[in-house]
Parts: C-alpha cells; structure tokens; sequence
C-alpha cells in the first residue's frame, strides 16, 4: 500500500503519484484512470487506450443516433 498527497493544482486539488507506483502499472503523465466509490474509499483503474476508443465510438454512436435510441427507449 502506497500513501499518496493532494497537492493544490490551479483551483483544483490533484494526487501525486511515486514513480515507483506509475512504473508497476505502466502509468504516465496525460493516461486515464477510473475512479469508483467503494464503501471503503476510491478505487483507481487504469483505463485502457482499447477501452478509451471504444468509449468514445459508443458516445459518437449514440450522439449520432440520439433519436433513434431515445424511440427505442420507450
């Protein structure tokens, strides 16, 4: 278990990560993790760039047929 510290970022609070922790999860500066509230906390997953494309296809998707999803919905 690794203890990390909210720093202040502009208005916003970000968390610094040890490089030891980014390096066991292959992560970098600009990726993405989830975050999920458990009843214990957070849980941060990273998310993967396959996961990412397909997000966005499925928003672009449902954008495009909005009015197609929104007649099926009834």
């Amino acid at each position: 278990m690794a203890s990390v510290r909210l720093r202040s970022v502009g208005n916003s609070v970000g968390v610094v990560f040890p490089k030891e922790l980014l390096a066991k999860y292959n992560l970098s500066e600009g990726d993405t993790v989830q975050v999920v509230e458990t009843p214990d906390g957070f849980l941060l997953t990273p998310v993967s760039p396959d996961v990412e494309e397909q997000l966005r296809l499925g928003r672009e998707l449902m954008k495009t047929y909005r009015e197609t999803f929104a007649a099926l919905a009834k």
